[in-house]
């Protein structure tokens, strides 16, 4: 009986998943199999947030082909010794898998594609299940990669391509015999402490999870989404990273969805929501064509920019502030508070968090995409890299250094009546309108009558954010 492995890594749905669709079709037994490796990722293991996510999307899947009288087989270790033992076990024909594009995981994937296909002599296949656009399929009229993400989307949408998509195989491929596969519960995913207590009212990990969570926003928000998405108070954006990253959707199903026919979207809404997609391809375009991202500055002047030392006891108290959303400044505190309670922030106010930690704090952003990537549900390489470049200058595309964003002035903007902070600020609460987005700036006894103290209910903040300026302004002259 001819047997295809299908190695499953963020592509944990059935639907859309060209490497389990080519298996079923070709071979006679189907072995589906998730193998936890944190050691192959290099330097970026997933982090506890993302761990979590994994280990609901993980059992999500599991339930799905055992309603098509399979399973997921899962393994523990090294993948090549893990694959290895597998196809011993099962006499597999062949191995296949849908491509990521970390630069450690390629070079992983490379050396067991030339393994496999040179020493073991079977049939390797390999898919794009992730994105719209290869990272190299698409290029400038010189033929190098792009940096600047307008003229990126203005090509995508010259050249249109309405993606196709496998629908999940009828009939699936049963397992004659299924091969050793460890407890779920003994990758150890979940958190010892109960941290992630309120994330199980914010998600739903899975595939159907994903459609829903599309749904959702398809009938409720896609029609007023550029004028709501920048409201962090409002449920208004998709919520759907997460559920890309680990590929219980993928970009190609979104599109179809909400452009049925064929066409690039005439109205304004559905293409705005597009063009984001775009933006996360563009992520991964950057990340691929310069794998250095993730630690370095894409600018290269950057390297030598005076950042704070980070040995120092206010350096570190800083830091930890930011953290714990214990800065002093509303509008960053309720977005860290919110990543913390939920795993996700606004994207928003994810600009406006790293502009302070950056810019007023002068700590390096290297900081804060470490942070996220252990705190965040929708931990992409490529978006958070990308995100944390941008904001603090150094990126492609980036935002320019000079443009620093006022936390206090985004926050009455975008959250006027204060309905986010004090959702997540209830140390806040009786502040009502804009004035409590700068409590620093109320009269004392106003605080008191409403019980507010600062340096006792809530913190005094921990820069002036005129000065904080002005210092990184200075900053960036010496490396001008």
């Amino acid at each position: 009986m001819s047997t295809a492995i299908v190695w499953l890594r963020q592509d944990l749905r059935l639907a859309d998943n060209p490497a389990l669709a080519f298996a079923c079709e070709h071979f006679e037994q189907v072995i589906p199999v998730y193998i936890w490796d944190p050691d192959g990722e290099g330097d970026w293991p997933p982090g506890g947030a993302s761990r979590w996510w994994l280990h609901h999307s993980l059992e999500a899947l599991d339930k799905s082909l055992r309603k098509r009288h399979s399973r997921l087989i899962i393994r523990n270790g090294d993948s090549q010794t893990e694959l290895a033992e597998l196809i011993k076990t099962s006499q597999a024909d062949a191995v296949c898998w849908n491509r990521r594009y970390e630069p450690a995981v390629r070079q992983r994937d490379a050396a067991i594609k030339t393994w496999l296909q040179d020493e073991l002599k079977l049939i390797c296949r390999s898919f794009n299940s992730a994105l719209w656009w290869e990272p190299w399929e698409i290029k400038t009229g010189q033929g190098d990669p792009y940096r600047v993400f307008t003229p990126m989307w203005k090509k995508m949408l010259a050249e249109w391509r309405y993606p196709q998509v496998p629908a999940i195989p009828q009939p699936f491929p049963a397992m004659q015999e299924a091969p050793r596969s460890v407890p779920l519960d003994k990758l150890a995913l979940l958190p010892r402490l109960d941290w992630d207590q309120q994330f199980y009212q914010h998600w739903s990990p899975g595939e159907q999870g994903a459609w829903d969570a599309l749904d959702v926003f398809r009938d409720r928000a896609i029609n007023d989404y550029l004028d709501n998405r920048n409201l962090p108070a409002q449920p208004d954006t998709s919520r759907l990273s997460p559920h890309l990253h680990f590929g219980e959707i993928s970009t190609r199903q979104i599109v179809r969805q909400l452009c049925p026919d064929g066409e690039p979207p005439v109205d304004q809404q559905v293409s705005g929501f597009i063009r984001e997609l775009a933006w996360r391809e563009f992520s991964w375009h950057l990340l691929y064509n310069y794998p250095r991202i993730p630690a370095q500055p894409l600018q290269e002047k950057f390297s030598d920019f005076p950042w704070r030392d980070g040995r120092t006891r206010e350096y570190q108290h800083d830091l930890r502030a930011w953290q714990q959303g214990m800065t002093g400044i509303p509008m960053v505190d309720a977005g860290m508070r919110e990543l913390w309670a939920t795993g996700w922030m606004h994207n928003r106010v994810r600009m406006i968090v790293a502009s302070f930690l950056t810019k007023n704090l002068l700590i390096p952003w290297q900081a804060g995409e470490q942070w996220f990537w252990d705190t965040l549900v929708d931990a992409d390489l490529g978006n958070n890299s990308q995100g944390w470049q941008w904001t603090a200058g150094s990126g492609a595309d980036a935002a320019p250094y000079f443009r620093i964003f006022n936390p206090v002035s985004q926050g009455e903007k975008f959250d006027p009546e204060g309905e986010y902070v004090r959702h997540w600020i209830p140390e806040l609460a009786e502040l009502k309108g804009k004035r409590i987005h700068s409590p620093w700036q109320i009269e004392q006894s106003l605080l008191q009558e409403l019980g507010i103290e600062l340096g006792e209910t809530y913190p005094w903040p921990v820069v002036d954010l005129k000065a904080s300026r002005e210092r990184a302004l200075n900053a960036y002259q010496q490396i001008r």
